[in-house]
């Protein structure tokens, strides 16, 4: 994948798969430190230790319609390819952790990508379930949750277009700034 919102993308949608109610998706630049870190976690069924273990092999799945399973390997890749790791944690009934560090500005980062897109595409394919959105840069932060967006909306479901529209230029307007720092060298 070309940039990092795909294999948050991806890994929100294993998420989903495994049942999860919530999920929250955390995007933390320390500069100072040059680190990137993104961070999905849930309250899906989660993993037994077994599975946990296996799970960043690409021939490995428990899927039944594939015979291979490339999201988290390809996204421990691209981790350890920009100087950093990929760890998971997990219990069954408890739900997954993914967290993924990078080192900024190291020459094999893939781009952050489109993340305004990626949050407003699940919320707007998983309307039900409940997303909380946190960047963190420098000292600075953002935290968008759809537990207050409901609130906020009444009987307006976030499925309408209209709230795609709004929350893709909320989430720009918020996040831009902040989320720029990613591409310091």
């Amino acid at each position: 994948m070309q940039e990092l919102s795909m294999h948050v993308l991806d890994i929100a949608q294993n998420s989903v798969a495994a049942g999860a109610t919530r999920i929250e998706i955390s995007v933390r630049i320390d500069t100072a430190a040059r680190r990137l870190v993104l961070t999905i976690a849930d309250n899906g069924k989660g993993m037994s230790e077994e599975v946990r273990q296996r799970v960043t092999d690409p021939f490995y799945t428990t899927r039944t319609t594939r015979k291979v399973g490339l999201g988290l390997p390809f996204f421990a890749q691209a981790a350890k390819a920009a100087q950093g790791s990929l760890n998971i944690t997990s219990a069954p009934g408890k739900g997954t952790s993914v967290v993924a560090d990078f080192q900024l500005g190291h020459i094999d980062l893939a781009p952050l990508g489109d993340m305004d897109g990626t949050i407003v595409g699940l919320i707007q394919c998983n309307p039900a379930l409940d997303f909380s959105y946190n960047v963190w840069a420098d000292g600075q932060t953002f935290c968008m949750d759809t537990r207050e967006l409901r609130e906020q909306l009444g009987e307006v479901p976030l499925s309408n277009v209209q709230v795609a529209m709004f929350l893709r230029q909320y989430l720009r307007e918020h996040t831009e700034n902040l989320l720029k720092r990613s591409t310091i060298l």
